[in-house]
């Protein structure tokens, strides 16, 4: 009797191993298979913004990680939070990943698993038309107030050349643009296409692109990416699949002509008027 009570027993335990075998393996598909937090900020047209007519979050960046949750056959949820609230949420594990024009930098290497570029372009200067904000070569920016976000790699580089820099907190691009205007600040560093585009935005302004003033960084890496938490190779290979079937596919290139008039997945061929080192 104590013998077949015995084997009962052993019987029951390796059926409740093998159902937390079974119970795991169920989770771990379910997390696979399950959303995908994506951080971004909503409002930097068009990469990440909301249209104005349907409110709906939209851009670049935005339809190109949904057009790869897609392709993973994963539900994509955005949180929209500044830079800074960015990286942190996928560095802590509160975002899966981050998309929001980041660019594939060596700093960034060293801090997250990174996604092959899908995105190249350069940099551009924004100033008042009537006196290019005094602005007449890279000496001129010394003194001046130059308009951004705090921790990125504008306001890092217009500090670095002895600007006061005026920090905003994820505003939409018209903040940044009205504020040059009326002399609040002088000049805006950013992405070329999406200075170009948010200038078209706001009709009658007094704002132009310096044209002889186009730059890069050794921040720039190789191009625009995708942020996910540092040792998530599983993800990162994923990611760069869905990148590759979508570039094969025209997808990008379809969203980069929709969202910027342009094919910027492709190296853009233009003068550059200076590559800084960020210190």
């Amino acid at each position: 009797m104590r013998r077949f009570k015995f084997r009962w027993l052993m019987l029951l335990g390796v059926i409740a191993v093998f159902g937390l075998i079974i119970t795991g393996c169920g989770q771990k598909k379910a997390a696979d298979k399950g959303p995908l937090t994506v951080a971004t900020s909503g409002t930097l047209y068009p990469t990440s913004y909301h249209d104005q007519k349907t409110n709906k979050l939209t851009g670049f960046d935005v339809e190109v990680v949904r057009a790869v949750g897609k392709k993973l056959g994963r539900k994509v949820v955005f949180k929209e939070m500044n830079v800074d609230g960015q990286e942190t949420a996928v560095k802590t594990g509160k975002a899966d990943m981050a998309a929001n024009d980041f660019s594939v930098s060596p700093q960034r290497k060293k801090e997250f698993a990174l996604s092959t570029p899908y995105k190249h372009s350069f940099n551009s200067i924004i100033v008042r038309k009537k006196d290019d904000s005094g602005i007449h070569s890279w000496a001129d920016i010394k003194g001046k107030k130059a308009a951004g976000e705090a921790g990125t790699n504008y306001q890092r580089l217009a500090k670095q050349l002895g600007a006061k820099t005026v920090n905003h907190n994820n505003v939409s691009n018209d903040v940044y643009l009205k504020d040059v205007e009326a002399g609040k600040t002088d000049l805006i560093m950013n992405d070329y296409y999406l200075q170009k585009l948010a200038l078209a935005a706001v009709p009658n302004n007094t704002l132009k692109i310096m044209p002889n003033m186009y730059f890069t960084t050794n921040e720039d890496g190789k191009g625009v990416g995708i942020l996910m938490k540092k040792g998530n190779t599983k993800l990162q290979k994923q990611v760069d699949k869905a990148l590759k079937e979508l570039k094969k596919d025209g997808t990008l290139k379809k969203l980069s002509e929709k969202y910027y008039h342009a094919d910027v997945t492709k190296q853009p061929h233009v003068h550059i008027s200076k590559t800084f080192t960020i210190k």
